[in-house]
């Protein structure tokens, strides 16, 4: 079961992944010279992209990914890093809907902004992530404030505390 689910982690993880490479790309395309055929066609594209396609991969990583972590109890300093940079991508995965909404709505009045910044912390986000997961490293307590470590007078649900 553990490895299914794995499967289905990394297959979504790819979708989201190339959806963060590949929109801001396409985005990019957009011009607001555009003639009407060419805007609605590029409209419907990154719109079906996005939503139908992005941000199911999307959510279905984070939840295989959640579950996995429970199910393998891993509860380890580098995988809350990991979840960190998760984070990062997510916030990237929402300024993309917001660049995909401007296009949508305020066709020949919305400039795209260049892809590259985007690119570069998608990518080197992925790249950590990767070699986070795949290297496993041993992450030491101190990137961790004291105060997150202890209970604060209240069992924890998981037996697992970082020491």
């Amino acid at each position: 079961m553990i490895a299914a689910l794995k499967f289905l982690h990394i297959a979504a993880l790819s979708i989201w992944c190339a959806g963060l490479v590949g929109l801001p790309l396409l985005l990019a395309r957009h011009h607001p010279a555009d003639d009407q055929h060419q805007y609605s066609r590029r409209r419907l594209v990154t719109h079906v992209a996005y939503v139908g396609v992005v941000t199911p991969a999307a959510v279905i990583a984070i939840a295989l990914g959640t579950a996995l972590i429970f199910l393998r109890e891993v509860f380890v300093p580098w995988m809350f890093v990991k979840l960190a940079l998760v984070g990062l991508l997510v916030l990237a995965h929402a300024w993309l809907g917001h660049v995909t909404l401007q296009v949508g709505e305020r066709q020949g009045d919305y400039t795209t902004p260049h892809p590259a910044p985007l690119l570069l912390v998608s990518g080197l986000t992925m790249l950590v992530i990767l070699i986070l997961v795949l290297g496993k490293p041993l992450v030491g307590d101190e990137i961790v404030p004291a105060w997150l470590l202890s209970p604060r007078g209240h069992l924890l649900p998981v037996d697992e505390v970082p020491r």
